[in-house]
């Protein structure tokens, strides 16, 4: 027979394991979802509306043997995007010496000498392979409805192969955008 301190405590975790609550020290980690990483300030988040939203800086670091985009260059930043979400960016020349271009194309064997047709419609800024002035920008939303891996990268020719470019992955298994960093 139980005590009444024994109902109490049997009361007490009953209702914790009915809120999903820990029940006597046991984790129930395993039937939780991670966290979502910290993402970077340049990329935000918009799950509700399957929106993925990029603000996109092309700048010319001293030493460095081209420009980047938002510090990376020659694929140092892999972006995940779930399939059928919506990508949207802002993207902004701050290179005084050059003319630069963004355009999404996919990933083959080899980086191509210039800008081409993109791999989602609308997935480009203006002038691809003429590139467009220091301090000039522009907006763009494309759906990206095909799994795969893409590179998004400057179309001016030989800028790609100089190192221009990230890794664009869309990924039918993500529930959310993601951003890794590579050595």
């Amino acid at each position: 027979m139980l005590t009444a301190t024994a109902w109490r405590t049997l009361g007490s975790a009953v209702g914790l394991l009915l809120a999903g609550l820990p029940v006597w020290g046991i984790a129930q980690e395993a039937t939780r979802e991670a966290p979502p990483p910290s993402l970077p300030g340049w990329l935000s988040v918009d799950s509700v509306n399957q929106t993925l939203s990029l603000a996109l800086e092309v700048t010319a670091p001293p030493g460095s043997p081209s420009a980047a985009l938002n510090g990376y260059r020659a694929g140092g930043v892999q972006v995940t995007v779930p399939l059928n979400w919506t990508v949207r960016w802002e993207w902004r020349s701050a290179d005084p010496t050059a003319l630069h271009s963004l355009v999404v194309m996919v990933e083959r064997e080899k980086l191509p000498l210039e800008g081409g047709r993109p791999a989602f419609a609308n997935a480009m800024t203006r002038m691809v392979t003429a590139g467009l002035r220091p301090e000039q920008g522009d907006t763009t939303a494309f759906v990206a409805d095909e799994a795969g891996w893409y590179w998004l990268l400057c179309g001016v020719p030989s800028h790609a192969i100089g190192g221009e470019w990230i890794e664009l992955r869309v990924d039918p298994d993500a529930r959310t955008a993601r951003v890794k960093t590579k050595p």
